[in-house]
């Protein structure tokens, strides 16, 4: 059992009550059982932050602080975003940026208040909530956060799949890329040990490739800039009808992801901020959030690449043409696309070999080079996302390999499945129904993040003389 104190830096004395002022939480042992041996976890090292007391603005503390939002920004460029990009450039043309920039605008408000809640309580989301919300609730949200991690590691790693099969020339299968994703596991915790600067640093490797990959892509088509920053811009719609509707929705369910906030929320703990020092917090606040803005920012402008490549080149195009182009470039895949005069559809398969008809080799091993990227560090910022909503909702002590081990298995598994009966050119219709989901389970998440806010707030602007919250015993 643990009590939890509610407390500030002073606590005067009131006719004889001490008064405490709920600026973080302290545990305090109260049994025999609190005496074990900690869990390793992401938070086995904290990240120092230096000492400029004399600046208002610091490059030393920013550069600190920065990690947790770049990790978090993988979600924005996740396999699934990257479908939906695609399919919004060539389903809508320029005519939906305006979603995906209001989306990702949102979502850094969503960002901003789970990082505020991590630093400020010393607690995660899915902590909070384990505490806020009685025995039902909280297995119902538990359970409909795990069917958002599912659904979202669903798309990560056959988008990992697909590109191994793109690189391959087709030669791996989707079933044994997903095997091969799977090792993902054992790189995450490889890196883990040796620091959490490295493991950072290798995910902002990872993104550089996808800003590159597809830097090129845009590059290489041009789109006319005019139509992208109208598009950004005026939020309007002409023509668009049920396909476009359902890709709107399908682009706010890929950009805000609901395990992310937990995620991100979790994240933020890893900096050494003394929660007794409100100025040390409102520091900490200031620079997640401006780290937040700039991880987000680069998210976007990489989600924008892709769209406005696919409007561009693939807009109103029909099969048929598809069809002959990749005739007269020699391509092997020109099975896909039928010879009639439907509009193209498109995914992340086939959106590779279209820009490699249209475009060249290159264009299409770059672009899988850009998804394979995307996929394995989404897969593995998904599996801290899994781990930490079940340690946080289910209060686990268990060791690290095996809850990395539980969390990637309860994602694989269904994966695998669909892997093996399901043909990698036909997958575009799961992918859209993912993103619909992730759009929907959104919602709960919204609400919790918005009660365990308020409930924060409550507690900062009227304070309880203590507050003490117990946590059920464990058998040793």
């Amino acid at each position: 059992m643990h009590v939890y104190f509610l407390f500030s830096d002073s606590s005067p004395q009131q006719n004889g009550v001490v008064q405490s002022s709920p600026t973080h939480y302290s545990t305090i042992a109260a049994s025999p059982s609190s005496q074990e041996e900690p869990i390793s976890t992401y938070f086995e090292e904290k990240i120092p932050i230096p000492d400029d007391a004399t600046q208002i603005f610091s490059f030393r503390k920013l550069w600190a602080f920065t990690g947790p939002g770049f990790l978090m920004s993988i979600a924005y460029l996740d396999p699934g975003n990257i479908e939906s990009d695609l399919q919004s450039g060539a389903k809508a043309g320029f005519k939906l940026l305006w979603v995906l920039l209001a989306s990702t605008i949102i979502g850094l408000l969503l960002q901003r208040l789970a990082a505020r809640l991590g630093v400020v309580t010393g607690m995660h989301l899915a902590e909070v909530c384990n505490r806020q919300y009685p025995t039902v609730p909280r297995i119902i949200l538990w359970l409909m956060v795990e069917l958002a991690i599912i659904g979202s590691d669903m798309q990560e790693v056959i988008g990992c799949a697909i590109a191994f099969n793109l690189l391959s020339v087709g030669r791996i299968p989707l079933w044994a890329g997903v095997l091969i994703t799977i090792i993902d596991t054992f790189v995450f915790l490889f890196l883990d040990k040796y620091g959490l600067r490295k493991l950072e640093a290798f995910f902002g490797i990872l993104i550089t490739i996808m800003a590159l990959s597809f830097g090129y892509e845009y590059v290489m088509v041009a789109p006319n800039q005019v139509e992208v920053l109208k598009g950004m811009f005026v939020p309007y719609c002409e023509g668009c009808g049920p396909v476009q509707l359902e890709q709107a929705v399908g682009v706010v369910g890929a950009v805000i992801m609901p395990h992310n906030i937990y995620l991100h929320s979790a994240l933020v703990k890893s900096r050494q901020v003394d929660r007794n020092n409100k100025k040390e917090v409102k520091e900490a606040n200031k620079y997640y959030f401006i780290e937040s803005s700039i991880a987000l920012f680069v998210s976007f402008l990489i989600n924008v690449f892709v769209v406005a490549v696919f409007a561009e080149a693939f807009y109103d195009k029909t099969n048929i043409q598809v069809n002959q182009q990749c005739n007269e470039s020699g391509s092997p895949h020109t099975d896909l696309f039928p010879t009639n005069n439907e509009t193209l559809q498109v995914d992340i398969y086939k959106g590779g070999v279209v820009l490699g008809c249209f475009f060249g080799p290159a264009a299409l091993y770059i672009w899988a080079i850009g998804i394979l990227a995307a996929g394995q560090s989404s897969t593995m910022t998904g599996t801290y996302s899994g781990q930490f909503v079940m340690e946080g909702f289910l209060n686990l002590r268990w060791s690290r390999f095996a809850r990395v081990l539980l969390t990637r298995s309860i994602a694989i598994f269904p994966t695998l499945l669909v892997a093996i009966f399901q043909d990698v050119q036909h997958l575009t219709g799961m992918n859209d129904f993912l993103n619909v989901l992730q759009s929907m389970q959104s919602w709960q998440c919204l609400i919790a993040l918005g009660v365990s806010c308020l409930d924060v707030c409550g507690r900062v602007r009227n304070p309880p003389t203590v507050l003490i919250e117990e946590e059920p015993e464990f058998d040793s």
